[in-house]
C-alpha cells in the first residue's frame, strides 16, 4: 500500500526556518500531483502550495517568497522550505499525494500524510 511519511516540523522561533520532508514508498506507478495542507488552530485546512502534472508550482498568498515547494524524485520525496516563519504559520501541515493508478496515469488516487507540527514562537 502506498503510505507518506513527514517529518521536519517543530518548534521554532519568528524569522527561523524549517524544511518539511515528506517520502512516498508503496507506489507501483509515479505521482501526478502533489501539495502541502496546513491546519492552524482553530482554523479549517487549507491549501499551502501545490505541484501539479507539469512541475507548475503554485502557493497560497500568504506564504509567497517565504516558503518553496520541490521534489526529489529519485529519492521519491516532497520538501516544503519554509523561511521567515511567523507565528500565524503555526499549525500542522499535512502532505497530499496524487498517486497514479496506472502506467499511462489515466486515473490517479490521493493519499495523505499524518502531518508535522509547526509552532512558531513569537
Amino acid at each position: 500500500q502506498v503510505q507518506l511519511v513527514e517529518s521536519g516540523g517543530g518548534l521554532v522561533q519568528a524569522g527561523g526556518s524549517l524544511r518539511l520532508s515528506c517520502v512516498v514508498s508503496g507506489n507501483e506507478f509515479g505521482i501526478h500531483a502533489m501539495a502541502w495542507y496546513r491546519q492552524a488552530p482553530g482554523k479549517q485546512r487549507e491549501l499551502i502550495a501545490g505541484i501539479n502534472s507539469v512541475d507548475y508550482t503554485n502557493y497560497a498568498d500568504s506564504v509567497l517568497g517565504r516558503f518553496t515547494f520541490s521534489r526529489d524524485n529519485a529519492k521519491n520525496t516532497v520538501y516544503l522550505q519554509m523561511d521567515s516563519l511567523k507565528p500565524e504559520d503555526t499549525g500542522v501541515y499535512y502532505c497530499n499525494v496524487d498517486v497514479c493508478s496506472t502506467r499511462s496515469c489515466g486515473a490517479s488516487t490521493p493519499h495523505w500524510g499524518k502531518g508535522t507540527l509547526v509552532t512558531v514562537s513569537s
